[in-house]
């Protein structure tokens, strides 16, 4: 029994993570900026009633779609740092795919599109943080995290209507207001990093280094990534 107890944990702890982008759509028609997020729901297995920014995995028809624009050349190559041995545009565009298409599945809202059966455009979305979840949980992401205004949703007040429970309680949240919610810990942490660019009333520039944050034996690692340099 002991054997096949270990078997299973080492297992568990080898799971590989599975490639899924996030977008944090901010408004600045208000006083203060606000932030889309939504709290998953209590049975789900991985973060259960956590408050988190819509996304999840990607899809391999994601980098074949046709789009209308690829968006901003810097982004795409910043999506290839760190990417593998062959870095890939088509991998890098499917990423950004996934950003939008989780966002409409999670939330009803069409960012970068005008109807939903529409090719999408990717100009907007800034390469702002990665993170690959730790070995030992129930499931793995190595995640891309994407900022945009959210003047790139085409039906911002008027949602499509959801045809899952994916995420519940989505509303548009001030920083204070988010800080204050049930949160997982890599979401605190990148509210944190856009912090000091919320305060100004603006969003990271397009070729911002991406903070890339993984663990390695016991410990947790914050990196930079950018063009012009790059760690590890």
């Amino acid at each position: 029994m002991a054997l096949v107890l270990k078997h299973l944990a080492k297992k568990k702890a080898t799971i590989k993570p599975r490639d899924a982008a996030t977008l944090i759509l901010v408004r600045f028609d208000g006083t203060a900026p606000r932030i889309l997020m939504g709290q998953r729901h209590e049975a789900h297995s991985f973060m259960p009633s956590k408050y988190v920014f819509p996304g999840g995995r990607c899809e391999a028809a994601d980098g074949h779609l046709p789009v209308v624009n690829e968006g901003e050349p810097v982004t795409l190559q910043k999506l290839k740092l760190r990417m593998g041995a062959k870095p890939s545009h088509r991998k890098a565009r499917g990423v950004l795919v996934a950003a939008l298409r989780e966002t409409f599945e999670e939330t009803g809202l069409l960012a970068g599109r005008a109807t939903a059966g529409a090719a999408p455009d990717l100009t907007g979305l800034i390469y702002f943080a990665r993170a690959i979840t730790p070995p030992g949980r129930s499931r793995r992401f190595d995640s891309r995290f994407f900022v945009a205004n959210a003047n790139i949703v085409s039906n911002l007040d008027a949602p499509h209507p959801l045809e899952n429970d994916e995420l519940l309680q989505i509303n548009w949240v001030t920083l204070a207001e988010a800080l204050g919610l049930n949160l997982p810990s890599i979401t605190r942490e990148i509210l944190l990093l856009l912090q000091p660019f919320l305060e100004q009333g603006a969003l990271p520039p397009a070729g911002c280094p991406v903070s890339f944050q993984y663990s390695r034996g016991k410990s947790w690692r914050i990196e930079q990534l950018s063009l012009t340099f790059s760690t590890g």
